[in-house]
């Protein structure tokens, strides 16, 4: 377990928090967790107004928290123990009466962004299904897995922006399968070493990437024609996603088109590996991270310069706003 996540369950963790935190604390300790952990969270909201900033920490520690009792725990019953707890400190929150410091922060969140409550239950069950299921027979399962476990961070973000609806939920779902997909083929290796593979069993049948293939990490024609597949049909996804980019407010607009060029650059990295994830993880250099980030943002920049957009009649542009 690692070590501030240890000390924070230690002051935080099930039966601990007997006197709520008042809003300003909890808010403070959601901005340093998000901080602490997430080293391109400070990238990501330089585009949002500030007031959006405590929304967007109290969702993250939810999210973080969430993944660290799945993840940096004993796993097995004890994880899913601690996350039946934190289902019911989320809906506690939901009921008005929030212990945990994260609880406090998201109360507000969900109270000025009118957020259901089904988002952040998706999740949970997704970091439950880590704990059982370790291997998926078909694409279709997989998908049924993303479902729970990424698009619902794209539909809490929208809702932070006030721009949920159907159309721009489905699209956002889209890009946020994508991101998990490129995720998974990026680290086949280390989700080995934890025991699960996310390489649906049908396709690795159907290229004929055996079993003992997998287990003694062969990198050969059948791996390379099997990776492939699936980095093709995962592009394909964010390519159908990309239109939530013009679809969102303005402030949004770049952090949504960072993260499919990300995405989308993760799988170019995979392919300049000739898919042999087994030897090194792919992954972007911070130069390579800082030329996506001023590449979109000129992009963007030059997408309001030139837009041929009619200006609203009060002289205001979409915002995300409370």
């Amino acid at each position: 377990m690692k070590n501030g996540f240890s000390r924070d369950l230690g002051r935080f963790g099930p039966d601990r928090c007997k006197v709520p935190m008042t809003l300003a604390n909890a808010r403070r300790y959601c901005g340093r967790l998000a901080r602490s952990h997430y080293e391109n969270f400070s990238v990501a909201t330089a585009f949002l107004p500030r007031r959006l900033h405590p929304h967007f920490h109290a969702v993250y520690a939810y999210c973080r928290w969430a993944d660290d009792l799945a993840d940096e725990t004993a796993g097995g019953a004890g994880a899913l123990a601690l996350l039946r707890w934190w289902r019911g400190e989320l809906l506690s929150c939901y009921d008005g009466t929030p212990r945990h410091p994260v609880m406090v922060a998201l109360s507000d969140t969900i109270r000025v962004h009118r957020i259901p409550r089904e988002p952040f239950l998706n999740l949970l069950f997704a970091f439950e299904q880590d704990q059982i299921v370790k291997r998926y027979r078909s694409f279709e399962q997989l998908l049924g897995y993303c479902r729970n476990s990424a698009n619902p961070v794209g539909h809490l973000v929208l809702y932070l922006c006030n721009a949920f609806d159907a159309e721009n939920a489905a699209l956002s779902d889209r890009i946020c399968t994508a991101l998990q997909l490129a995720n998974f083929w990026q680290d086949v290796a280390r989700d080995l070493d934890k025991g699960r593979v996310y390489l649906p069993q049908e396709d690795c049948q159907h290229f004929g990437y055996t079993t003992t293939d997998l287990e003694q990490r062969r990198y050969n024609p059948a791996f390379v024609d099997l990776l492939r597949f699936q980095v093709d049909r995962t592009r394909s996804l964010f390519y159908r996603g990309l239109p939530l980019v013009e679809r969102v407010p303005r402030p949004m607009q770049a952090d949504v088109e960072l993260f499919v060029r990300g995405g989308l650059a993760i799988l170019r990295k995979i392919e300049q590996r000739r898919y042999n994830v087994w030897a090194a993880r792919p992954a972007l250099a911070k130069w390579e991270k800082a030329a996506l980030m001023a590449g979109t943002v000129w992009r963007r920049v030059n997408s309001r310069l030139f837009s041929t957009e009619v200006a609203p009649k009060n002289g205001s542009s979409p915002v995300c706003s409370k």
